[in-house]
């Protein structure tokens, strides 16, 4: 007969903590970065009809779909520091209701100008979401148990792509002059609005910290505390001016600049791509676009959790950046072949989110105190240029070429940079007993 150890015990007791605290946080997280996913998705289908509205040409869009990320980029440290300081609530609170305000206002774009206003100040009042609460998770999860969580959060990205294509284009096609306003006007309100009330809900939910969790008892607290500090790098910086010098950082930035780039390009373009090659339908787009996503929150769920349970992140991160690549150069050369096409498409963008997920848990495996809330920001703030210059790209090369392949053949490259680069930047990986390797 097996006997229970206190190890046993508290290991159990450990698991049912963090499932405790999984259950509390990551669905209204997972439902807060769905939204701002959503503002990404949407602006791929409104393209379809205000373009012609408005009089956008395929260059201009890509600036407005870029533009996004400089706002983003230029204010998103400052937004980090800012959040050691007042707190996660406040600044989660503040950025979702300046931001649904700002997705809402997309309904009043008249012309180039306010077009790409508009974009920018997004980019400005959402800065800081997604790397602050990558940032939170690790007040929460130590570093050996972080790629799981983290992968969960992230999942609202491909979920909302999922939702957001067909809920987009059914808003957009049957409320289409409802009250005089056209179907992208419509969408942008209805997917801006609830983003103002779950600011509100943040405030009034949202624990700043597990000290302050008043759903855990002082038993929980204290063990929530054991376990993030075992789970620390001990090498890891502390201020943020050593994380300025620090070249596993810039390592890793690179890398993100260069996977954020492949896959953003995609995000904002994939309706375009599919309407180019006979799809005309603008629903049909929309359930298309859906496909992608449905086989990245699978891939992105195997890939987290066969990472925490090999304590292994460089290579669950860098081979499918790589298989991303290689996938999207078959897309590039098939387009005249929907099915083939289709098929790599949804193969690179899954693995491309899989590596996604699991690259977030190495900077904050490696960073600590207040240094990995303006290092995460600063590896963010370099990836997004990435954003910023690739959809940009696409669709200068989309209209300078007449097509798409040039465009592509740039995502392969980035992609395979992004995999390249991750395999280069050595990061020590968390046991589960907390020691890094």
């Amino acid at each position: 007969m097996a006997h229970t150890t206190s190890d046993d015990r508290q290991d159990s007791w450990q698991e049912a903590l963090h499932r405790k605290i999984s259950r509390r946080l990551l669905p209204l997280l997972l439902i807060c970065y769905m939204f701002a996913a959503l503002d990404r998705v949407n602006l791929g289908f409104a393209k379809l009809q205000m373009s012609q509205d408005i009089g956008i040409s395929e260059a201009v869009y890509g600036l407005g779909a870029g533009i996004f990320f400089l706002g983003y980029v230029l204010f998103e440290i400052p937004s980090n520091l800012m959040l050691t300081r007042i707190g996660t609530r406040k600044t989660i609170m503040r950025i979702m209701i300046l931001w649904g305000l700002t997705s809402a206002g997309m309904m009043f774009v008249q012309d180039v100008t306010s077009f790409l206003v508009l974009r920018f100040l997004l980019g400005v009042f959402e800065a800081g979401f997604a790397p602050g609460i990558i940032f939170y998770l690790g007040y929460w999860y130590p570093a050996a148990r972080l790629a799981a969580p983290t992968a969960l959060f992230m999942l609202a990205g491909p979920i909302s792509s999922v939702l957001g294509g067909p809920v987009s284009t059914w808003i957009m096609t049957y409320l289409d002059g409802a009250w005089s306003l056209a179907g992208w006007q419509w969408m942008f309100v209805l997917e801006g609005l609830p983003t103002v009330l779950l600011g509100f809900v943040v405030w009034r939910t949202l624990a700043d910290s597990p000290v302050q969790a008043r759903w855990l008892s002082d038993a929980e607290k204290a063990q929530v505390t054991r376990d993030v500090d075992a789970g620390r790098n001990p090498q890891g910086k502390h201020e943020f001016r050593q994380v300025l010098r620090d070249r596993r950082v810039y390592g890793l930035a690179l890398s993100y600049f260069f996977l954020i780039g492949g896959m953003y390009a995609v995000i904002f373009w994939l309706p375009t791509i599919l309407a180019d090659n006979g799809i005309k339908s603008i629903t049909a787009v929309g359930l298309y676009s859906a496909l992608p996503y449905a086989a990245s929150i699978v891939v992105m769920i195997v890939l987290s959790r066969r990472s925490d349970r090999r304590g292994e992140r460089r290579l669950h991160s860098a081979v499918p950046a790589i298989v991303a690549a290689v996938a999207m150069a078959v897309a590039a050369f098939t387009t005249d072949n929907l099915p083939i096409a289709l098929t790599a498409i949804v193969i690179s963008t899954a693995c491309s989110w899989g590596s996604y997920a699991v690259f977030w848990s190495m900077p904050s495996s490696h960073l600590s105190g207040t240094a990995a809330a303006g290092g995460i920001a600063l590896i963010n703030s370099i990836g997004l240029v990435g954003g910023f210059i690739s959809p940009m790209l696409f669709g200068w090369l989309k209209e300078a070429t007449g097509g798409t392949l040039v465009g592509l053949l740039v995502l392969v490259g980035m992609l395979l940079a992004s995999g390249i680069g991750i395999a280069a930047t050595r990061i020590p990986a968390a046991s589960a007993d907390g020691v890094h390797h």
